[in-house]
């Protein structure tokens, strides 16, 4: 797979553990390809190799076989495109004794590059932080220290963020903030997200594509519109049911749905659905729309395999 312009692109990626009972493939043929400006989601069931793959997309274990091209580059014989990447990956790592400042200072200095240290204050604002910014990081909560580690991963200003579960501990009002914060970092700074997580609400609402991996392989990948349009249909009360279903059925699938039948027909579609229903000689007591939210797909798609 080749993008023109993309930030990201994963080309034929795997990743095969070798052990005394054979290889264990945690990841195979891989390709997705991330434009810039995107917030791109990637999901999956534990165990179903994300973090292999954003840990090979980081340079931090090689693969077996494909390659990671990061801004056009291949990663194998450029790592230096690297330094154009933050991330935020196991909750990060930082000195508990020092500061949650201090933290910051210490790899503005290591890590930072060039104006880093006049981006501390900033960052901890936005991350909301400002107020604890003087306490050590050992008293820090879960949720105060994936906003430090959003900040760790913005301090060099990087064009790519790769960010792991990042609203894990933070409660409602800071999952709302680190929503917007993504949001704004695409759409105000113009940086490219490559987001990991299980709260599929939240990646709904902030996410532009997704991609979704079970065992290893992608399963599917679209946009989030996409994605529920593929599932969206009608929900229709009506009498007689069975001359109901054998009205329609040849046009659309259609499926018994407790006291009424389920058709795989759009909204658009629904004033042809009650044209044929009526010519057919059918009452129609009552139509709605339905549509599945990203977690109900999601799950839809990875139950398909009773092995995932």
């Amino acid at each position: 797979m080749e993008s023109e312009g993309a930030v990201v692109e994963l080309v034929d990626l795997s990743k095969t553990y070798r052990g005394r009972r054979g290889g264990v493939h945690a990841v195979r043929n891989v390709s997705i390809s991330v434009g810039a400006g995107e917030v791109y989601g990637f999901l999956g069931p534990n165990g179903a190799g994300k973090s292999t793959t954003i840990r090979m997309l980081l340079g931090l274990i090689a693969p077996t076989g494909g390659e990671v091209r990061l801004f056009g580059e291949a990663l194998r014989s450029n790592p230096r495109t690297l330094r154009r990447v933050g991330s935020l990956v196991d909750g990060g790592a930082f000195y508990p004794f020092l500061s949650g400042r201090r933290n910051l200072q210490v790899l503005a200095r290591t890590h930072g590059g060039e104006g880093a240290d006049a981006r501390i204050d900033p960052l901890l604002e936005q991350v909301g932080l400002a107020h604890a910014a003087e306490r050590r990081v050992k008293g820090y909560s879960t949720g105060m220290r994936q906003r430090l580690g959003v900040a760790a991963a913005l301090l060099h200003d990087p064009d790519l963020v790769i960010l792991d579960e990042p609203v894990n501990g933070l409660d409602a009002a800071g999952i709302q903030e680190m929503r917007m914060l993504i949001r704004n970092l695409c759409d105000e700074q113009g940086k490219t997200v490559f987001l990991s997580s299980h709260l599929l609400h939240e990646v709904q609402q902030v996410c532009d594509r997704v991609a979704i991996i079970s065992r290893g392989e992608i399963v599917r990948e679209a946009t989030i519109a996409e994605l529920l349009r593929q599932d969206e249909g009608l929900r229709i009360e009506a009498s007689p049911l069975a001359m109901a279903q054998s009205a329609l059925e040849g046009r659309w699938a259609v499926e018994p749905d407790g006291g009424a039948i389920r058709v795989a027909a759009t909204q658009e579609e629904a004033p042809e659905v009650v044209r044929r229903l009526v010519g057919a000689g059918v009452d129609v007591f009552g139509l709605a729309p339905e549509r599945r939210n990203l977690e109900e797909v999601f799950l839809s798609i990875t139950q398909e395999d009773p092995d995932a």
